[in-house]
This record gives structure tokens, C-alpha cells and sequence, in this order.
């Protein structure tokens, strides 16, 4: 019966995918990346907004290219609650209790981008919330901790893709820790 309503549900999403999404999808790995990163966001964030005629939208001469390292952001404004997060106008850096954080280049540029990654570096650090597998937490608001339930085969596809992307040279900030909490009284 389980299995009966797990197809069932299948066919439901899959008729509610675009026939040509799901083509694309399915073609290749760095098809289904495309695909993958379109349907998870990635751009949300990863790709600086700017100005255009009809309000914010992606500079796609950036794309996936993290916070431009140009744009040097101020100290975060105070916030009151319920106020708990803010975010630059490029939707590429965000301050809260964890600090600030910076959208991270996953571009192949070999410097500053992915470009010297492995496949299994980036599957770790979705898979543990941390940079390489190994490293400094993954801030929020990467939303790791949904994206670590993707199959193997999803993120290696994502992988493959970002690998297929233009290098756009473009050094990311370190994420800045929150300030120090006043001394007990």
C-alpha cells in the first residue's frame, strides 16, 4: 500500500513538472544541474542582484559568483524584534545572531570560485553544513540542512553543472562573527 501511494504521488509531480522541464532534466548530469540548481534557488543568492528596469534582478554577468568582492558592506544596522536578520540589497550577504554571512562563489574559478573542489568536497559540505566537509560552519541562510537530503546522483549533477559554468574571478568575503555579548552584570 505504501509503495502504491508513493507511485501515485510520483505521477503526481511528475505531471505537474513541464514536459520540457523534465526533459531537460533527465538529458544529462549538467542538464539535470541546470535543472536542479533552476528548481533550488541557487541564483536566489549566489547571484548578485541589481537594479534593472522593473526592480531587482539577477546581473547574470555574475552568475553564481557569490558576494562581489567590491561591495564592502557596512556594520549591520541594529535590529529590534521581532526583527532577527537583515540583508544587503544584492542578496548576497546577510547579518543575524550568526554574524555576517557572504553568498559563496561557485563558480570554477580555480582561486576564488570551486575550480579546485572535488566532487566529494562538495558533496560533504552539503551533506555536514560545513565548508569542504571539514571546515568553518555554513551560515545561514544556506538552507544546507533541506539540501542534504538530495540523492548522490542529484549533487553530483549539481556539481557537474556549476563545474560547466563560466570562472568568474571574484574573492568572497570570510563571514564576520557576531559581536561579543556584554559581560554578566
Amino acid at each position: 500500500m505504501r509503495t502504491f501511494g508513493i507511485l501515485v504521488l510520483t505521477a503526481i509531480v511528475a505531471a505537474a513538472i513541464p514536459a520540457s522541464a523534465q526533459s531537460e532534466a533527465a538529458s544529462s548530469p549538467v542538464s539535470r544541474g541546470l535543472y536542479l540548481s533552476k528548481i533550488m534557488g541557487c541564483n536566489d543568492c549566489h547571484t548578485p542582484m541589481k537594479m534593472g528596469e522593473k526592480g531587482p534582478e539577477p546581473d547574470t554577468s555574475r552568475m553564481l559568483s557569490g558576494h562581489p568582492s567590491e561591495l564592502k558592506m557596512p556594520p549591520p544596522p541594529p535590529l529590534a524584534a521581532p526583527w532577527a536578520w537583515a540583508g544587503a540589497a544584492t542578496n548576497t550577504s546577510f547579518a543575524g545572531p550568526w554574524g555576517v554571512s557572504f553568498t559563496a562563489n561557485l563558480t570554477p574559478d580555480p582561486e576564488t570560485g570551486l575550480g579546485k573542489w572535488t566532487e566529494k568536497m562538495f558533496m560533504d559540505t552539503i551533506r555536514t553544513g560545513k565548508h569542504q566537509g571539514i571546515g568553518r560552519p555554513i551560515l545561514p541562510p544556506m538552507p544546507w540542512p533541506m539540501y542534504r537530503n538530495a540523492t548522490d546522483d542529484d549533487l553530483k549533477a549539481l556539481f557537474a553543472y556549476l563545474r560547466s559554468i563560466p570562472p568568474v574571478k571574484n574573492k568572497v568575503p570570510q563571514p564576520v562573527e557576531p559581536p561579543a555579548a556584554p559581560p554578566a552584570k
